[in-house]
């Protein structure tokens, strides 16, 4: 070689953390002679070129080492790794701040010439540690317990107080088995970097790692998965950026933070029905329930399939319909999706026919949001298959009704039918025979007022397959169709005109239809699922229905409650609560409490088993209630018939209550007054028994006025004061205004002002308590009502008539005045005569001569 032998090592300084392991390089380039090399380390605390060197280490002396590192030479504390033939590296396990300062690799010469360098002399410097990282506070490390899908967030945390300027590698890491895997990682140069496994949930923000406030790194993780089950800890390494400016590890810890255990989501998905039997041309009704421990954002994706077989697989079913969080895709108009609430789905098959027997089943899966708006799925079950029979409709009626031994069938001849029903009769009653259906010369059918609508619904079929053939049809035979039934044939000859005339009818004997039939049976069963209960609490009750002689029944239940007779807001003793009709839609009846809107559930257990829920209940929920229960079956074209009607037995709600008790009486200090007065009447609430804070009761108070002495008439509301301080007024309809107001928390006062004669009658308040519970919730109590007072209205004579004689004698002075003046006017200007004097000439006669 031109240049000689090159012995190097790395750039120094080398920055090292006391107690670490230190890896210093050395390799000889460029030399002659044998391929391995030998190599001495020495060391020296001085940097000065003339310093002294203590012999370290050799690679071919034995004897080589210096008294001072003998001891660490021979425990393999510092040692020698060769790596190749020109390479070693001095390997000083436990560095300590004593090893600090300048060590030299040198290479024995083997040279022909000697040429190059022979030795590298680098640098070490020993820092302290520093470094600083820790888990849990706790001194165990914590386990977390988690359902599939959680959130969790674990930190972290790590400092260091180098005298170098030294960079934080933070990584997390995971073990769910021998090995610990990387999840994500926050460099030395400040990137996040996660492992391939989880680069996916990393970016779309599933994981995460964020820096916080005081040195801490928290990894989030948003949803839990089963496969995150296991050990977490930290990996934190200290960095130095060497001469070179390559970053170098300096040393490295690691934390334990915790074990998380994810228990997977629990989802399952039953049909609320085992064997269903459904009639021919009805709607199959299936409901597909899920159950999960999953709570929070959620959505579920339904699918039901078909299959003909209960092996089948998922592959050889038929999708029916699916439902995902968008939209719902079925492939027939006859079927359709319910989503009666959030796990529950309702198939519905309209117009089954005998190739929709079969199996059944449902699968249900469960999606969470992401944090980049995508869903992801946790769970996904399948319901045991459900066996349906479709029955096939009662056995149609057919009546043929057939030519024989006809004559005279040329051309010119012509036959057609009408068909009759006759009510069968007992005894001497009349026989009326009805037409269903009658065919004039040129066929036209024209259908009679009985068979009218049943022959448009398709129901009755009028036929003629042969020339001398007619048919009737009965596709659902019901028991209105019983009954005798004949046909006439009438026989058409055509004129030359190509008109047609009747020339001869022949009537067939009368074919009964009749059958047994035995008699419906209904029989309810109402259960009080609670024995005892607290006003405030639910009130639950169940009605099993069994029924005898229906085919294929269903069933409407409608709840009535019986209140006492005193409840003024139920005169008439019987209340429609909730009813569900035989197609499974609710509907609230009578139910008016505008604060428990939807305090009342009416839901179907089972084909005969129902139950009522009544939430909240308060003290004037008392009474009896019952199931009162319509049986319906199939009637054909899909509709149907009433059977038979029955009610349960009756279910009683009564308060035990050990409260306070409530009167109401009425007070007026002048119940007798005159026409135009002010009436004040006091309606007075005294508490017996336990003392109530004015802060934990309310009232409701009515008033009502009863136009009699008798009290034979109905009350008439005058007035009311809710328990929130809101007052409402009847229309005047001629009677006198009124004011209503609280003087007191037990008082409550009205005022009827200008007394009329409609104002007579017993007046009397009616007040409904409400007490506010230890728990903080009002109660209504029973409606108190008070005994009446009877209001008189008289008439003051001398008042009636004062002003009455004031206004007359004011009138006719007023008239008498006029009188005077207009007379007086009259006189002095219209009476008066004018005279005028007249007018004499002062002429002198003239002359006749002069004429």
């Amino acid at each position: 070689s031109c240049h000689g032998r090159i012995v190097k090592v790395p750039a120094g300084p080398l920055v090292r953390v006391e107690g670490t392991e230190v890896v210093i390089p050395c390799n000889v380039s460029q030399y002659d002679g044998p391929r391995e090399q030998n190599f001495d380390w020495e060391f020296s605390t001085n940097s000065a070129q003339d310093s002294r060197f203590v012999h370290v280490v050799s690679t071919w002396d034995p004897m080589f080492t210096s008294q001072e590192y003998q001891d660490r030479v021979l425990s393999a504390e510092i040692t020698l790794r060769r790596n190749s033939n020109n390479a070693v590296e001095l390997v000083i396990g436990n560095i300590r701040p004593s090893d600090e300062g300048m060590y030299r690799c040198t290479t024995p010469s083997t040279d022909a010439v000697f040429r190059g360098n022979y030795n590298a002399v680098v640098e070490v410097k020993v820092i302290a540690d520093g470094l600083t990282v820790s888990g849990s506070k706790a001194r165990t490390i914590s386990t977390w317990n988690l359902s599939e899908g959680d959130a969790f967030q674990l930190r972290c945390s790590a400092s260091t107080n180098s005298s170098e300027h030294t960079h934080l590698h933070v990584s997390w890491e995971f073990k769910n088995g021998l090995a610990w895997q990387e999840i994500l990682s926050l460099t030395h140069e400040g990137k996040f970097q996660a492992a391939p496994e989880y680069n996916e949930r990393y970016i779309i923000g599933d994981v995460r790692l964020d820096a916080m406030a005081n040195d801490a790194y928290r990894l989030s993780v948003s949803q839990a998965l089963p496969s995150d089950e296991g050990a977490y800890r930290c990996r934190v390494s200290e960095w130095v950026k060497g001469a070179d400016g390559s970053w170098q590890k300096i040393q490295e810890k690691t934390a334990d933070v915790a074990n998380v255990v994810v228990q997977p989501t629990a989802l399952g998905v039953f049909i609320t029905r085992s064997n269903v039997s459904v009639t021919e041309r009805e709607s199959l009704d299936l409901t597909c329930n899920f159950t999960t421990d999953r709570s929070g954002i959620f959505q579920a994706e339904v699918t039901w399939y078909f299959s003909e077989s209960p092996d089948g697989t998922m592959s050889e079913a038929q999708v029916l319909l699916s439902a995902d969080r968008d939209s719902v895709v079925s492939d027939s108009t006859h079927i359709s999706l319910g989503h009666v609430d959030r796990s529950s789905y309702h198939l519905l098959v309209r117009d089954v026919g005998p190739e929709d027997s079969g199996y059944y089943f449902c699968q249900a899966a469960l999606l969470v949001p992401q944090h980049n708006g995508t869903w992801h799925k946790i769970a996904e079950r399948t319901s045991v298959p459900v066996t349906v029979e479709v029955l096939a409709l009662d056995d149609p009626t057919e009546l043929e009704c057939r030519i024989i031994e006809a004559q005279n069938t040329e051309a010119n001849i012509r036959f057609t039918v009408s068909w009759y029903y006759r009510l069968p009769t007992h005894g001497d009653e009349l026989v009326i025979d009805e037409l269903l259906a009658t065919m004039d010369a040129d066929w036209t059918l024209v259908v009679g007022d009985r068979s009218k609508p049943r022959a448009q619904n398709g129901e009755i079929i009028f036929s003629k397959p042969t020339v001398d053939t007619f048919r009737l049809r009965i596709q659902w035979t019901t028991e209105a169709d019983k009954g005798d039934y004949y046909c006439v044939i009438s026989s058409w000859s055509r004129q030359r005109n190509n008109s047609w005339v009747k020339i001869k009818d022949v009537a067939s004997m009368p074919v009964s239809i009749l059958w047994s039939t035995q008699d419906y049976a209904l029989t309810v069963e109402a259960v009080k699922l609670k024995p005892f209960f607290m006003a405030g609490h639910t009130f639950e009750m169940t009605c099993k229905v069994s029924s005898q002689n229906i085919k294929s029944p269903r069933y409407s239940v409608l709840i009535t409650a019986e209140k006492p007779l005193n409840d003024q807001s139920n005169p008439n003793g019987t209340t429609r609560i909730i009813s569900l009709n035989q197609d499974s839609v609710v509907r609230r009846e009578d139910w008016t409490d505008q604060d428990r809107v939807d305090g009342v559930v009416l839901e179907k257990v089972q084909e005969n088993e129902f139950r009522y829920r009544m939430y909240q209940t308060q003290i004037s929920d008392a009474g009896l209630y019952r199931c009162v229960v319509t049986a319906w079956s199939p009637g054909g074209g899909g509709m149907w018939r009433e059977a038979v009607n029955g009610f349960s037995n009756p279910i009683q709600i009564d308060f035990q209550t050990s409260g306070p008790v409530f009167n109401v009486s009425v007070h007026s200090d002048s119940p007798t007054v005159y026409w135009g007065e002010l009436v004040t009447l006091d309606c007075i609430v005294t508490i017996e028994g336990t003392a109530l804070s004015p802060d934990d009761m309310s009232f409701n108070v009515s008033w009502f006025a009863l136009r009699s002495f008798t009290m034979d008439r109905d009350p008439v509301f005058l007035a009311s004061l809710d328990q929130k301080g809101i007052v409402t007024q009847a229309r005047r309809n001629g009677s006198s205004d009124v004011s209503l107001e609280r003087i007191s928390s037990l008082e409550f006062r009205l005022r009827i002002h200008g007394c009329e004669d409609l104002d007579f009658g017993n007046h009397y308040c009616l007040v409904t308590p409400w007490v506010r519970s230890a728990a903080g919730v009002w109660q209504q109590k029973m409606e108190v009502k008070s005994k009446p007072v009877l209001i008189t209205v008289k008439m003051d004579v001398l008042n009636a008539f004062k002003f009455p004689l004031l206004i007359g004698i004011g009138l006719a002075t007023l008239i008498g005045l006029l009188s005077c003046l207009i007379g007086y006017c009259s006189s002095r200007w219209c009476c008066k005569k004018e005279v005028q004097e007249t007018r004499r000439e002062r002429r002198r006669l003239m002359s006749m001569e002069m004429d």
